[in-house]
C-alpha cells in the first residue's frame, strides 16, 4: 500500500466511541488536501465492549485494568499497518493504565510510536500559550484523582485550578457519564443540561483565576466547541492530538492553526 506520508495513523476507538470519531474527524479537518487521495490514511478500531471503564478502574470500582484491552487494540492496529497511534482518552493516560500499555508494547517489541496525549497537550500549552501561568482542568473524576494533568502542569511550574470536590461529583462527572443526560449517553447531539453544566464549570474555573482551561476528557469538546469563553482560552486535547498525529507522519500536510 502506498500512503501519504509513508505511515498509517491508528486510533484506539471506543474510549469512548464518539471521541474516536471526533479524533478521526479532526485529523481530516487539520490536513491540507484538495482531493480524497490527498488525505492521510487512518485506521480507527472501536471495540468499546472489550475495554473496561477507565474512571471506574482508577477509583476502585472496576477490577479489570483497561490498559490490557487497549494494548490489544494497539496490537491489532499495528497488524493493520499503523505506524503511529493515538488514544483519544485522557483518563487512559493515568500511569496505572498507561504503564500496562507501554509494558505490553515493550514485551512484544512493538514498532508502533504511541503518542502521549497529555504530553502533547502540555507542549502545546507551552508553545501557544506561553504567558499563561494558571491553568484550569475539566476532566473525569478518575483523571482528577490520578492528577494526570495536575502533575504534568506542575512539573512545568504552572498553577492548576480544578473544580471543588462537590462540583466534580455533582456537576462535571455527571455531565460526562450520567446514563440519562451525560455526553457518553447523549453525544450526538449533546444534551442541553450537559453543555450548560460544563459551561458553568468553565466559568467557575475562570472565576477562580484560570487563564486557560484544558478540556481534559475527550467527551467534553463534543459539548464545548468554543476556542474562548469570557476571554479565557479553551484548549481541546483531541485537536492537539490530531495535529500531533499528522505532524508525526506528514508534517507538510498540517494546516496552520487558526
Amino acid at each position: 500500500m502506498t500512503t501519504v506520508g509513508g505511515q498509517i495513523i491508528g486510533i484506539v476507538g471506543g474510549v469512548g466511541p464518539q471521541a474516536g470519531i471526533d479524533l478521526a474527524s479532526k485529523i481530516t479537518s487539520q490536513t491540507s488536501a484538495n482531493s480524497d487521495q490527498g488525505h492521510l490514511p487512518v485506521v480507527l478500531l472501536s471495540l468499546p465492549a472489550r475495554i473496561s471503564e477507565r474512571t471506574a478502574f482508577l477509583v476502585g470500582t472496576e477490577r479489570e485494568n483497561p490498559g490490557v484491552a487497549i494494548a490489544a487494540v494497539i496490537e491489532q492496529l499495528e497488524r493493520c499497518g499503523a505506524g503511529v497511534v493515538g488514544i483519544p482518552c485522557n483518563t487512559a493516560h493515568a500511569p496505572p493504565i498507561l504503564d500496562i500499555i507501554k509494558a505490553n508494547m515493550t514485551h512484544r517489541d512493538s514498532a508502533v510510536t504511541l503518542l502521549n496525549m497529555v504530553a502533547e497537550m502540555v507542549a502545546f500549552l507551552r508553545s501557544h500559550h506561553a504567558d499563561v501561568r494558571r491553568v484550569g482542568v475539566l476532566a473525569t473524576t478518575g483523571a482528577q484523582r490520578a492528577r494526570i494533568y495536575t502533575r504534568a502542569l506542575e512539573r512545568q511550574g504552572l498553577l492548576v485550578v480544578v473544580p471543588t470536590d462537590d462540583d466534580q461529583d455533582r456537576i462535571v462527572h455527571p455531565a460526562i457519564a450520567d446514563e440519562h443526560y451525560g455526553i457518553k449517553a447523549c453525544a450526538s447531539p449533546v444534551s442541553p443540561r450537559a453543555r450548560n453544566d460544563l459551561l458553568r464549570s468553565v466559568r467557575a474555573l475562570a472565576s477562580a483565576g484560570a487563564e486557560a482551561i484544558i478540556l481534559g476528557c475527550t467527551e467534553i469538546p463534543l459539548a464545548i466547541t468554543e476556542r474562548e469563553i469570557d476571554g479565557v482560552a479553551i484548549i481541546d486535547p483531541t485537536l492537539v492530538l490530531a495535529r500531533a498525529l499528522i505532524r508525526a507522519v506528514a508534517p507538510e500536510k498540517l494546516l496552520p492553526l487558526h
